[in-house]
């Protein structure tokens, strides 16, 4: 697990470390917050991080609800991460990469109907 620290450049003594767990974490929060849209389940299968010297760079698997808009979905959920992980860490963000891999049906809807 890595660690990842900013000394701030304001003259004050200490530093802020923020660990790997922490920015997927908000980006978990952001992507939740995302209307139609859902996570895939497991801790590797729906978020990959990588910290890299010019940002993070994040790729991001989805399943879109039915009824929603597919690029407009991704288009919201790269907004809502790089907004949030930039604002709540300092972290710089340089690329969200967004695979819907999926259409959640309701249950209403069974293939004989398409």
């Amino acid at each position: 697990m890595a660690i990842f620290k900013k000394v701030p450049s304001d003259g004050q003594k200490g530093k802020v470390s923020y660990n790997a767990g922490i920015v997927s974490g908000i980006v978990n929060l952001a992507v939740s917050e995302v209307e139609g849209v859902q996570m895939l389940p497991g801790k590797k299968k729906g978020l990959r991080l990588y910290f890299e010297k010019g940002g993070i760079y994040a790729d991001i698997s989805v399943k879109v609800e039915y009824g929603y808009n597919v690029p407009e979905v991704a288009f919201k959920i790269q907004q809502t991460v790089k907004h949030n992980v930039e604002a709540m860490t300092k972290y710089k963000v340089a690329k969200v990469d967004v695979y819907v891999v999926g259409v959640d049906f309701p249950q209403e809807y069974t293939a004989e109907q398409f």
